[in-house]
């Protein structure tokens, strides 16, 4: 008699939620993270692949914009500075093309030494891709407005000269 051995095999991977979001540019978006509560000391917001500068640091209630990518500096804020239940939202104002990626959130809580830049290598606890597009009808116009301007000025330079 042959004798069957049913097995299941569970794998658990711990790892930050992840989200997408499509919006398209000249927009404000909020990226919402999600802390366990509210004793924190470090949020960090980070895009994948601005590798040594981040998006926004907030420590001891205090933006530190020393090693901001520039391309977001005056453009981005907690939605809550109080971070009330918490909430590490990330408000990124005006979006471009350029935005486009994978934003991650980062927590430190109070009684953790994780405080200087070079600590900051843990898993976040929020995760999502940003999709941003042109606004087609603003392109299209933008560049007929262009064009008509440019051809005004031809013909009234061409009547002109035939004047003469």
């Amino acid at each position: 008699t042959s004798k069957r051995l049913n097995c299941t095999l569970t794998l658990v991977i711990h790892s930050a939620l992840s989200d997408q979001r499509n919006i398209t540019a000249g927009q404000n978006i909020t990226l919402p993270c999600q802390a366990p509560n509210n004793n924190i000391i470090v949020i960090e917001w980070s895009r994948a692949d601005v590798k040594e500068e981040y998006v926004l640091m907030y420590r001891d209630r205090h933006f530190d914009s020393i090693n901001q990518h520039p391309s977001f500096k005056n453009r981005v804020d907690l939605q809550d500075k109080q971070m009330k239940d918490g909430d590490v939202s990330l408000i990124l104002k005006n979006v471009t093309v350029n935005d486009t990626g994978t934003y991650e959130c980062r927590v430190f809580m109070k009684g953790t030494n994780r405080r200087k830049r070079a600590n900051l290598n843990t898993d976040p606890i929020n995760k999502i891709k940003l999709n941003v597009t042109l606004n087609v009808k603003n392109v299209i116009r933008s560049v007929l407005s262009v064009t008509c301007f440019q051809f005004r000025l031809s013909f009234s330079c061409n009547l002109s000269l035939c004047v003469l």
